[in-house]
């Protein structure tokens, strides 16, 4: 039996899945790797395969496994040791070993994880050696809680530096700090304020707006999952005169840093604070250096190395340029390294040594397996270096070789082993271990004596097939000790190939550069060596090269028409064809009823505008392919009267026979077409198993000729199946559903498609695929088996089972690389084919190098060019989107001008290495750097470069003025121009006589109380300005009277008449023999007044007589209510009837009061009446009042004018004498009448 290998147009043959190492010839052997897995007999010492990191921290949440995993033959055994002592299993129970495995797992839910520190190391042995593994240190991870400490608040003058202190607690590993707010946002940096490395938050200067007391230092600790937070921090930036005023209420509590003001100052270094510091690093660590400086303004932070340049795609700037970052450090980057701190005002330098060490390190590799046979030579290398020079110690199987069994074989020297005359037991297994102060490396070769005869890895009979013209490769892969020799022979052994058309190589491969019919045939490979020969054949087959005899051609059709496209084709006839129909380089629509592909041709019926388009052929065989193209034109078809017709009906009698696992076989009756042909019957569906009942699906169609159809049916599906008839009317109802059929099931016929692979993370894969239907599952239990590897990496595949679900996130990939991926569907019944394999990429990271060769090329005054070189795709960490391009104008060459620092951002899409600066200043400095940017974000700058622009056309002017104007001469000033865009050379003046025009601009009038007053514009060189002004529609032009205004813009014109109007004009006089310059006359209309009017009531005299009349008559009111107390009561019907005239009363002279006309009654004081103590008086219900006798109290005038109010009065009470024991009652005057009365004369 002949197993087939094809070679197609990759001219790569499908190698077999076993590879040998070669063993080299000569006296030397190289490495060995014997292919156990065919030659399962062969003796093999222990090879540790996987072991865990060096320092391994304990994840506290899940147990502690330390790995160790070895091969050999037979099958090593496994034991440790802690701490240089035996760890004994048997005596931790919750230790327990895996099964064919060194692997240690260690159970800490019944333990804490602390107890099992320490170092860890694995010996794996069988009879032919004994292999060791690194010092495994297992540390569990620490997060200790901050130290409590009362943090008083800081008042600070605005301008000056700060240092805010976050000194985090000691972990292990050392804790990731930043700051934060009490709303956990992180606080926002700058060039002014950063963070430095151990944490602390450096304030070049403070501003008013760094006040608040929320500063923040969190320490968070990856391994354990805590943060831990430092007391907040208040902070108070106050001027001079606010520190003065607030001083006595902080003096106790706070701690004032600055009591001068802050002016502006040269940079001085905050951090380091010598002038030279020193550093050492490891070779291949990372390298991180800082300087932060106060200033103010705010110092640019920039970094050079002293003794060369900084290895650019190595290096980054962090925390705005105070942090310079050189990752995988070499010895070239020793030396020192000089930051410098700029402001306008002066720069600071500050220089730091590097010193590099160097860990051990491999320099050709580590020491390789040795396969040697008897009598044969062999070399052990231990090549490694480090700094200081490491030591060399060479162990064998675990013991130091001078305590070792004696070998005379084998011989020391430094680092190389030499062994000669090997003989049968020699194998061991050697340890090679390289240290210094740094580190050490631990390595574990096998010297493995075997002696075995040829024999040829390569399957017998392997055909080999290639397209004509082509490359073809057949291998012999072979094996023995000592290794053996290859011969290729062709057809029989008389002869050698010929060279010019064959070539061998050293691996046994043998080459045919352009393969032709007449290479066919039998291939015959001799392996031979001391101990035997073996051949092994193998076959070639060059076959003819697919070809397209005949192309599809243009076509242009009606819609609703067919068309037909031919593509015959010629291929060999041993090979398998396979044609392909593709649209626009997609799929062909889902419609098979109208696209229908044949062996050598495409036809659409029915053509609608949708299908226009490119169609390509496309013929596959097993090696190779061939394609052409045409294009489809739809144009609207004529139109055609239409028929009335109707919709036929449905068909009936539905049966099913031929049952088959995958088919069924449907018969039916058509109905009734109602005078217009069945064109097609539709057959569908209802899957009552994976829907719900009622949900039909379209299966097929077949010509409305046809009244059968051979159905193809799925597994695991319970059919109900219906047909409806269609005609140029419609369609019909659907026909009864025929009987159920259910179909066994079995495993998916198909995987999933639209496999992709992308990373979400820097640290992941997600692997998603558009899942299968319930009805292409084929049966219960549908799942998938998910597989991927790295591309390249010849690993097995790891597999991952997901179920009811359509991706799956893989992490902790490496960032960026690609990744080979399958997904399988499997149910209960089996797993589908095997799937093809898909490409897919693990997440991105940002890019970690800064574009080079960063060079600026300036065009001209406002156009620049920078060119730079592409970041290597490994370093960019991403798929490429562009390049940004940062700059801005760091100042005006001119003196004058202000300094500018608004950055700007010009974005590159794509793979660029150039890019253009549009709309520059003229006459300027620009800085700029350069990021490469991937679809995580930017990159690292390059380093700031700057270029300068040459001068362009300035401005204009900004003012330009006419200061003196005299008859003959002008004097003018002007401003600069803004925009000088160079130093100014000087100005050019234009000038031309402006055309006759009036000096006068708009006469105004406005009314005043002494006149009008006339206003107007001039800007006329005349000084002899005159107003002249004549009454409205007088007929004498010569009677303008005439005022001059003296060089003024505004006249008071007095004396007009009231109720006139006037013409008013200026005029401008120049020389007797010019004509002068008038103004538009202005129409000014005098108001007429009947009488000149004064308000009295506003006059002072008038307001000071009021008052004074409104006094008297007040004081005359308070003694007519004293007098008028003391008097009798005089009703008004009396009093009338005896005395017609009231100014004829008599008065007593001792109380003022009227005559004695009173009854003697009123003398007598009143019964029952007294003084109460509120000073009021009780009246009687008899005495009389003025509400009684005057309508409320209101003093009235009669006809003729005379007040007789004062008749009306009574008083409550009368005064009674009774010699010196008379008691004197008097009611007090009310205030209510008292204001009656006052109303009454006012």
């Amino acid at each position: 039996m002949m197993e087939r290998r094809r070679m197609g147009e990759t001219d790569l043959p499908l190698l077999p899945l076993v590879v040998a190492a070669a063993v080299l010839l000569g006296h030397l052997a190289a490495a060995l790797e014997v292919p156990l897995d065919l030659l399962e007999r062969l003796p093999q010492p222990p090879t540790i395969t996987l072991q865990s990191p060096k320092d391994y921290i304990i994840d506290p949440r899940e147990n502690i496994v330390i790995h160790c995993e070895a091969k050999g033959k037979p099958h090593p055994s496994f034991s440790w040791t802690r701490n240089g002592t035996h760890f004994d299993l048997d005596q931790h129970s919750n230790v327990h070993m895996r099964a064919h495995s060194g692997t240690l797992v260690v159970d800490i839910s019944r333990e804490r994880a602390e107890h099992y520190e320490g170092a860890y190391q694995c010996t794996a042995r069988n009879k032919h050696g004994t292999a060791v593994s690194n010092d495994i240190v297992v540390r569990q991870p620490r997060s200790p809680l901050w130290s409590k400490e009362k943090i008083k608040p800081i008042v600070i003058q605005e301008g000056v530096s700060l240092v805010l202190p976050c000194r985090p607690p000691a972990g292990f590993p050392p804790p990731i700090v930043f700051w934060m707010d009490n709303n956990f946002q992180r606080l926002p940096q700058s060039n002014r304020v950063s963070q430095s490395l151990n944490g602390d938050l450096y304030f070049s200067n403070v501003l008013r707006e760094d006040s608040r007391n929320d500063y923040i230092c969190y320490a968070r600790f990856p391994h354990t999952q805590t943060i831990q937070q430092k007391q907040p921090i208040t902070v108070k930036v106050l001027n001079l005169d606010a520190i003065n005023d607030t001083m006595e209420a902080f003096y106790n509590d706070t701690d004032l840093f600055s009591e001068e003001p802050a002016d502006e100052r040269k940079p001085t270094f905050l951090l380091p604070l010598e002038a030279t510091s020193s550093k050492m690093v490891l070779r291949g660590q990372v390298l991180e250096m800082e300087c932060f400086a106060e200033g103010l303004p705010t110092p640019e932070i920039s970094w050079a190395k002293v003794s060369g340049e900084l290895p650019g795609a190595r290096v980054s700037f962090l925390h705005h340029q105070k942090v310079l970052r050189i990752v995988n450090v070499s010895e070239a980057d020793a030396g020192d390294y000089r930051c410098t701190a700029r402001n306008q005002l002066g720069s600071v330098h500050h220089t730091i040594r590097i010193t590099v060490k160097a860990a051990p390190y491999w320099i050709s590799g580590a020491p390789r397996n040795l396969v040697l046979a008897p009598g044969e030579n062999g070399v052990l290398m231990c090549r490694a270096s480090g700094t200081p020079k490491p030591n060399i110690q060479w162990a064998m199987n675990g013991v130091p070789i001078e305590n070792a069994p004696k070998d005379p074989s084998r011989k020391v020297e430094d680092d190389t082993i030499i062994f000669t005359d090997v003989q049968m037991g020699s194998s061991a297994v050697y340890q090679c271990n390289v240290s210094n102060q740094h580190g050490y490396l631990l390595a574990n070769a096998f010297v493995n004596v075997l002696s075995e005869p040829p024999r040829v890895l390569t399957p017998a009979n392997a055909v080999y097939q290639v397209i004509k013209n082509h490359r073809a490769l057949l291998e012999c892969t072979s094996f023995g000790s000592p290794i053996p020799k290859i011969t290729w022979f062709k057809e029989s052994r008389s002869g050698t190939l010929d060279a010019e058309t064959y070539e061998e190589h050293d691996n046994g491969t043998l080459e045919i550069r352009v393969a032709q019919p007449r290479n066919s045939g039998k291939y015959t490979c001799v392996a031979r060596n001391s101990l035997g020969i073996y051949e092994n054949h193998v076959y070639l087959e060059v076959k003819e090269p697919t070809r397209i005899l005949k192309q599809p051609e243009y076509r242009m059709v009606q819609r609703g028409k067919s068309v037909v496209f031919e593509c015959k084709v010629k291929h060999d006839p041993s090979l398998v064809p396979t044609m392909t129909w593709l649209k626009d380089d997609g799929e062909l629509p889902d419609d098979e009823s109208r696209f229908v592909v044949d062996a050598d041709s495409l036809t659409i019926a029915d053509v609608m505008e949708s299908d226009a388009g490119v169609y390509t052929c496309i013929m596959n065989t097993t090696l190779d392919h061939d394609s052409a193209s045409a294009e489809l034109t739809v144009v609207e078809a004529t139109p055609t009267p239409s028929v009335v017709n109707e919709r036929p009906e449905p068909p009936s009698d539905l049966e099913l026979t031929d049952h088959k696992k995958r088919s069924v076989q449907l018969t039916w009756i058509p109905g009734d077409e109602h005078n217009s042909p069945i064109e097609k019957f539709l057959i569908q569906y209802e899957d009552s198993l994976h829907h719900r009942r009622g949900h039909w699906h379209n299966l097929t169609e077949v010509p409305g000729s046809k009244t059968t159809a051979h159905l193809k049916l799925s597994p695991y599906v319970h059919y109900t199946f219906r047909v409806l008839a269609v005609n140029s009317m419609g369609v019909s109802r659907p026909s009864f559903p025929s009987k159920m059929y259910k179909t066994d099931p079995s495993a998916p016929d198909e995987n999933p498609t639209d496999v992709h692979g992308f990373g979400t993370e820097h640290d992941n894969l997600v692997i998603s695929w558009k899942p299968l239907s319930g009805l292409q599952a084929n049966g219960p239990g549908l799942h998938y088996r998910v597989m991927w590897r790295q591309k390249m990496m010849e690993t097995d595949w790891i597999t991952a089972t997901v179920a009811n679900n359509s991706k799956f996130v893989v992490s902790g990939t490496p960032t960026f690389v690609p990744y080979e991926l399958k997904v399988q569907a499997v149910n209960d019944f089996g797993a589908a084919p095997e799937p093809a394999v898909a490409l897919g990429l693990s997440g991105e990271d940002l890019p970690i190098a800064a574009p080079a060769s960063v060079q600026a090329y300036v065009l001209n005054s406002t156009l620049a060019e920078i060119h730079w070189d592409p970041v290597s795709p490994k370093l960019i960490r991403g798929y490429l989107k562009g390049y940004m391009v940062y700059y801005w104008r760091e100042r005006s060459l001119h003196k004058h001008n202000p300094h500018h620092t608004e950055k700007q951002i010009l974005t590159f899409s794509g793979n660029h290495s150039k890019g253009k600066l549009p709309g520059l200043h003229p006459f300027s400095v620009y800085s700029f750097n350069v990021r490469v940017y991937n679809g995580k974000g930017e990159g690292p700058p390059s380093h700031n470069q700057q270029f300068e622009t040459p001068e362009g056309v300035p401005g204009a002017p900004t003012s330009l003025m006419v200061t003196n104007s005299n008859l003959d001469s002008l004097s003018l000033e002007w401003k600069p121009p803004r925009d000088r865009n160079g130093l100014l050379t000087g100005y050019t003046l234009k000038y031309h006589p402006a055309p006759a025009a009036s000096p006068f601009g708009s006469v105004n009038s406005s009314r005043g109380e002494d006149g009008t007053l006339i206003s107007w514009e001039y800007w006329g060189p005349d000084r002899n300005i005159y107003l002249e002004y004549i009454v409205e529609n007088s007929e004498a032009e010569d009677e303008w009277r005439k005022e001059p205004v003296n060089g003024s813009q505004n006249f008071m014109l007095k004396g007009l008449k009231e109720g006139l109007s006037y013409r008013v004009r200026l005029v401008a006089q120049g020389h007797a023999d010019q004509e002068p310059h008038r103004s538009k006359e202005l129409t000014v209309t005098v108001p007429a007044v009947a009488s000149r009017q004064v308000d009295i009531a506003t006059q002072g005299w008038f307001i000071g007589l009021m008052c004074a009349i409104a006094l008297l008559i007040l004081i005359l009111l308070i003694i007519c209510f004293i007098q008028r107390n003391k008097g009798g009561k005089y009703p008004v019907k009396e009093k009338e009837d005896a005395h017609t005239d009231p100014e004829f009363q008599p008065m007593k002279d001792e109380d003022c009061t009227f005559g004695e006309y009173s009854d003697n009654e009123d003398h007598k004081p009143l019964k029952g009446s007294r003084t109460p103590s509120s000073g009021t008086v009780k009246r009687d219900d008899s005495d009389d009042s003025l509400v009684d006798y005057g309508e409320g109290g209101d003093g009235q005038f009669n006809e003729d004018g005379s007040f007789i109010g004062q008749y009306s009065g009574k008083s409550a009470s009368r005064d009674t004498t009774t010699g010196a024991e008379g008691l004197e009652s008097s009611e007090a005057p009310s205030p209510i009448n008292a204001m009656n009365s006052l109303n009454s004369f006012v």
